[in-house]
């Protein structure tokens, strides 16, 4: 007999068992299978210790079944890693309300989120947020965005306006901080803190992301021992050089993967 997980719970099938097979009898309208993270429909055979998961595609499953899903998606030994990690997020403007958002895909267990604005109309053309959120605060914006994502993490907010008096009461907890500030002072004065003042927090920071110039500019280098910047850093917002979704989400994805990669021990030259 083999030993296999499906859907988070252990399962006996015969030696030289099928994939789709085995699907079906567990779920006979079974429409999405994923072996060991990967998603198929193909008709493999089956080995000792595989994890698979069945689910029916549009349906809701149950918060067990969905929580294996979201493990097997992101293979379970990484997941395991992001479930048990806190990261932090100072701003929640264009760079951090999508850092936010990736992040609680890819499954950080804790997420501290810190901002003092409100969701306003300038905001929607690069920001995660919909027209549904104006006027709410940004904190409670994204809390409600990410529950929605991932009902299985931690969410902790503070309304405040974040600067060297209370940046690491803030964010002492985090294993990681990503800085996504507008204000190149305010980066500065947050990054300076942060590394002065701990001697564990690692810093994600953002420069230079503004405007429409190739994309294939922004990059993640490592810039001191506990510092990494993503951008172009020298594509500021002035007039005629907006800051515009495209080149501001490749920005934020370049953080939330340098997170992931921090994470999982994985440097940066």
């Amino acid at each position: 007999m083999l030993h296999i997980t499906c859907n988070g719970k252990p399962l006996e099938v015969s030696n030289g068992a099928m994939l789709q097979s085995t699907a079906r009898k567990q779920l006979p309208n079974v429409s999405v299978v994923i072996l060991n993270g990967f998603q198929t429909t193909d008709e493999l055979q089956l080995h000792d210790g595989d994890s698979i998961t069945v689910i029916e595609k549009g349906a809701m499953p149950p918060q067990d079944v969905l929580e294996h899903m979201m493990a097997a998606r992101h293979t379970p030994h990484v997941h395991e890693r992001m479930k048990q990690a806190c990261v932090g997020i100072a701003g929640l403007g264009g760079l951090g309300s999508n850092i936010a958002a990736m992040l609680a895909r890819t499954g950080v267990g804790h997420l501290v989120l810190a901002d003092f604005d409100t969701v306003e109309p300038s905001n929607l053309n690069r920001q995660n947020y919909f027209v549904s959120h104006l006027g709410m605060t940004k904190t409670d914006a994204t809390a409600k965005l990410l529950h929605e994502i991932n009902p299985f993490i931690t969410i902790e907010t503070h309304t405040v306006r974040i600067d060297s008096s209370n940046a690491v009461e803030l964010f002492s907890g985090c294993d990681i901080v990503c800085e996504a500030f507008d204000n190149p002072d305010c980066k500065a004065e947050l990054v300076s803190t942060l590394l002065s003042e701990t001697e564990h927090i690692r810093i994600v920071a953002g420069s230079g992301m503004a405007g429409y110039g190739s994309c294939n500019e922004i990059v993640t280098k490592k810039r001191m021992t506990r510092l990494y910047v993503c951008g172009d850093e020298k594509t500021a917002a002035a007039n005629g050089v907006g800051l515009m979704a495209p080149r501001v989400s490749v920005c934020a994805g370049h953080q939330a993967n340098m997170v992931l990669r921090l994470l999982l021990d994985i440097e940066t030259p």
